[in-house]
């Protein structure tokens, strides 16, 4: 098993460098299905020449000890950002998150079922977060019964586009073919 914590550590100071911050590591799959994720982000935003500068400094620290060893067999390197929904996977990032609105799937506990509820981040602690729901409730949950959560992109307030109902243009009658020709 790859602790992702051992890859944390190894390329924060590479994605630093570039004044970027290493928002997330993830390693999914497993044989030649296997995917690092490193999502890098930065104060206003991250742009393609960031990330291939994050690409370029991550790539070769995954080939180099202690990595190398951690790494060994396959796996294919994303690096991109966190992107408008963004995963919540750490304190930090509910945190970075508050005033937002979000999607969050517990697991089920000995007195609830598993489910998924939206609504947005008032509080974040280091123990859980208080969530106001879409119904006006409020309530707290610990990040220990979080099994996935992300913020949830909203498009603003848009109504259908008003029809006007215009006039059809008056057109100049022709009077003879060539005049019809010229217009």
């Amino acid at each position: 098993m790859v602790d992702v914590d051992t890859i944390v550590r190894s390329v924060q100071p590479a994605v630093s460098a570039l004044g970027l911050e290493l928002y997330d590591v993830e390693l999914t799959g497993s044989g030649r299905a296997r995917i690092l994720r490193v999502l890098v982000d930065r104060e206003g935003g991250i742009d393609l020449d960031g990330i291939a500068a994050a690409t370029d400094a991550v790539s070769p620290l995954l080939d180099a000890p202690p990595l190398d060893v951690a790494l060994s067999g396959p796996y294919a390197l994303e690096v991109s950002s966190p992107g408008l929904e963004r995963p919540l996977r750490t304190p930090a990032h509910f945190a970075r998150a508050k005033g937002d609105t979000v999607s969050v799937k517990t697991r089920a506990g000995d007195d609830h079922p598993a489910r998924r509820v939206r609504g947005v981040i008032t509080e974040a602690g280091d123990a859980g977060f208080e969530l106001t729901l879409d119904d006006g409730t409020t309530e707290h949950v610990e990040y220990g019964d979080v099994t996935q959560a992300h913020t949830v992109f909203e498009w603003g307030a848009q109504g259908k586009p008003k029809r006007t109902k215009s006039k059809p243009a008056k057109s100049k009658q022709a009077s003879s073919p060539r005049e019809a020709i010229r217009s």
